[in-house]
């Protein structure tokens, strides 16, 4: 079984899409969560995040939540939405070590680390944030699904 966390700044943008994408493609033998390292408990994701995840038919049901211990020791593979995040991870949890990479990372991207942040952008924004998690999920779902066959190549 491979458990996921993706986590990201407030839980209520990037990871809840994030979360919300993998969790649409019900990939077997796969689940996964979402978390924030400086999250409110409760909120609903962004009205913006709402919106694009309904144009691309992505069912949802989300309420934020700060990343816990229980949240690492669940999760198999924990994936950033960027380097700082990574770091606050490590920071907090050591034993997260080995297992926390940023999507990017995980996806096998070069380049810029980051996936963009769409906070206090207009819908546009988070079209384009959408868009990109999309890609790099569809990535780290073939990954994913190697380790969970055993066939680890990367």
């Amino acid at each position: 079984m491979q458990r996921v966390l993706f986590v990201c700044t407030g839980n209520t943008c990037r990871s809840p899409m994030a979360e919300a994408i993998l969790k649409n493609k019900q990939l077997p033998g796969v689940e996964t969560k979402s978390a924030g390292v400086f999250a409110a408990s409760g909120a609903a994701a962004s009205p913006q995040s709402v919106q694009v995840m309904d144009e691309n038919k992505i069912h949802h049901a989300h309420q934020s939540k700060p990343l816990a211990k229980d949240d690492v020791e669940w999760a198999t593979v924990i994936l950033a939405m960027t380097i700082s995040h990574k770091q606050a991870i490590l920071g907090q949890h050591p034993v997260a070590a080995g297992k926390t990479y940023t999507l990017k990372e995980f996806a096998g991207e070069e380049g810029y680390p980051d996936v963009s942040d769409p906070f206090g952008g207009n819908v546009d924004f988070y079209r384009d944030t959408f868009a990109e998690l999309d890609r790099l999920i569809e990535k780290a779902a073939r990954k994913l699904l190697e380790q969970e066959n055993g066939n680890t190549t990367h």
